[in-house]
């Protein structure tokens, strides 16, 4: 269909006034406005179903976004997240209830303090593209054709002037999110020739507001280096930064409850995204191969090898090949180091707080208790010095109330009222004074599993409809008939994220489960073509949409590891 004018579109909402709200599919089409053109991709069906999908495309001779902003591929997602949070301060003086269900409101995908590769804004060469819903108006069924005029001929050219064009940002602050997106990921591609994991920059503001308001602690403690782990890089655009390094190797956070421990760990794991200006982690940047792992209890585990942590269980069940549909704390966390091994992870980040005591720690007095033929558990304790020399796997352990991995630290970081010590000399000193006496209880090396999944185990059909995907939440993801618990993933931040991951397992189970290919392989193959083609290489719409943000491969391959009705050919392993 050619496109039409901006008084066709008028004339076309004037004729539909009054008549049944599906009238309004003779929207559907392209418009081209004197600045930009308007795409109607899709009319929702009635006013309570999904919101009108729509496109606003502004050519770059108008919208005057300089190259040095869209060329670059960090800085072009810090723009287009820039961009999205001006549309978000914008929308608010439009988007209102008028009339039934949806009407009058404008739906864009909200935005958080991570600066993620994301569908709901497109910035480059051809200019800037904003994807979004809206309710088209009606009262009951009946269509409101003035205020859908009003919507699309007043609002939405308001909307590109407020928002999309270059001239009406502050040019200032919008080159700051590109040059702190630019930093960040220049840091992150080099901290393995740094011998490092992580970076944590003096002054960094680590405390979040609360549990569910990631903005940060205005009244927090900056961070500030201990003098003796402090490092300087030399960044593109901020230039010289000190901060601390945190080494390769088996690092033990350690401390007083209540003096940041925690907080410093859920800043390196959220240090895999880069934060916007202000958001006091922006130079917070962790190796982009970093999981955090805890137990897991009533998770399903299919076909996982947990033997380097757990075997000779009672009444001879196998561990090589572990399925369970309600694993235990222990066997939970077992399952997740293996699985993110096999997924070629770098660095284990975990809590004590969050994990099975008995999978990471089993002292001198209980060994002499409960021989070690009667104990099937491998500590943690055990492998983290074997996972770093076999895989070069780094562990950042949080830790209060076990000095026994004392002996296995190369580093050991102190907080103190928010603020890091080095004490790893006192850490050795201490170590040797007070031998615990445990004997080392493993055996074997750790091997890298590499299962198949069967495309059969995954079924994305729900009744007749052929593929299901609703992400409600970010914890939360519904795959045809089943319900996948993504609670325990905690580095992913956005719902966008999630719903994106279930297009992804669909994806993959079209074009690559084969009952041949390991999972790494086919996860690398789905992320090999998101890198080629974008995230719209997963839309199974004819029309792109806006509600998507780019997640890791480890994030994709958990979420299929939990779903339910996944099984697996037996475990082969591989070295490294």
């Amino acid at each position: 269909m050619p496109a039409r004018t901006p008084e066709d579109l008028r004339q076309q909402c004037l004729r539909l006034d009054g008549r049944g709200y599906k009238a309004y599919k003779a929207l559907e089409g392209e418009y081209r406005f004197p600045d930009f053109t308007l795409f109607i991709d899709h009319v929702q069906g009635d006013p309570f179903a999904t919101p009108s999908r729509v496109r606003i495309r502004v050519p770059q001779a108008v919208a005057g976004f300089p190259p040095d902003l869209w060329e670059h591929p960090s800085r072009r997602v810090a723009a287009e997240h820039f961009i999205l949070e001006a549309v978000h301060r914008a929308l608010p003086r439009w988007s209102r209830p008028r009339g039934t269900g949806h009407s009058g409101r404008y739906f864009v995908e909200p935005v958080g303090q991570a600066m993620l590769p994301r569908t709901a804004v497109r910035l480059g060469a051809f200019g800037v593209e904003l994807r979004f819903a809206l309710g088209l108006p009606a009262q009951g069924r009946r269509i409101l054709g003035r205020v859908a005029a009003q919507m699309l001929l007043e609002e939405l050219p308001s909307l590109v002037r407020a928002a999309l064009l270059y001239p009406s940002l502050p040019a200032e602050t919008l080159r700051q999110y590109a040059d702190v997106a630019e930093d960040a990921d220049f840091l992150r591609q080099r901290l393995e020739a740094m011998g490092l994991v992580a970076f944590v920059a003096d002054g960094s503001l680590l405390p979040r507001r609360s549990g569910i308001d990631d903005r940060p602690l205005t009244q927090g403690i900056p961070f500030q280096s201990p003098p003796s782990l402090r490092v300087h890089v030399h960044l593109p655009r901020a230039g010289v930064v000190t901060g601390l390094g945190v080494p390769q190797g088996v690092t033990l956070i350690v401390g007083g409850g209540f003096h940041g421990k925690s907080t410093l760990l859920r800043a390196l794991a959220r240090g895999v995204y880069n934060h916007k200006p202000g958001d006091g982690r922006e130079r917070v940047v962790t190796h982009p191969k970093a999981v955090k792992i805890r137990a897991e209890d009533g998770r399903s585990v299919a076909g996982v090898d947990i033997s380097p942590f757990i075997r000779n269980l009672p009444l001879g069940r196998e561990t090589t090949a572990f399925s369970t549909e309600n694993a235990s704390g222990s066997t939970s966390q077992a399952a997740n180091i293996m699985e993110a091994l096999e997924m070629g992870a770098r660095v284990l980040l975990m809590d004590e707080d969050t994990t099975a005591t008995n999978l990471m720690i089993r002292d001198r007095r209980m060994q002499a208790l409960i021989a070690r033929e009667k104990e099937p558990i491998t500590p943690y304790i055990d492998r983290a010095r074997q996972l770093y020399t076999e895989h070069g796997v780094s562990t950042v352990l949080v830790l209060g109330g076990s000095g026994d991995y004392l002996d296995v630290a190369d580093t050991v970081i102190a907080m103190d009222t928010y603020r890091p010590v080095d004490v790893t000399q006192q850490a050795r000193e201490v170590a040797a004074r007070f031998p615990t006496g445990r004997v080392r209880e493993a055996q074997g090396p750790i091997h890298r599993p590499r299962r198949v999944p069967l495309p059969e185990s995954l079924n994305p059909r729900k009744g007749r409809k052929p593929v299901v995907v609703k992400a409600p939440s970010r914890e939360t993801l519904h795959l045809g008939t089943q319900t996948i618990d993504l609670r325990a993933v905690e580095q992913l931040v956005e719902t966008a994220q999630t719903r994106a991951i279930g297009l992804a397992l669909v994806y993959a189970w079209e074009r690559y489960m084969d009952g041949q290919r390991p999972l790494a392989d086919i996860v690398a193959q789905v992320m090999a073509d998101i890198e080629a083609q974008g995230l719209e290489v997963l839309c199974r719409t004819p029309y792109p949409t806006g509600d998507l943000a780019a997640f890791r491969d480890l994030e994709l391959a958990a979420a299929l590891n939990r779903l339910r009705t996944l099984r697996v050919l037996g475990t082969r392993s591989a070295g490294r």
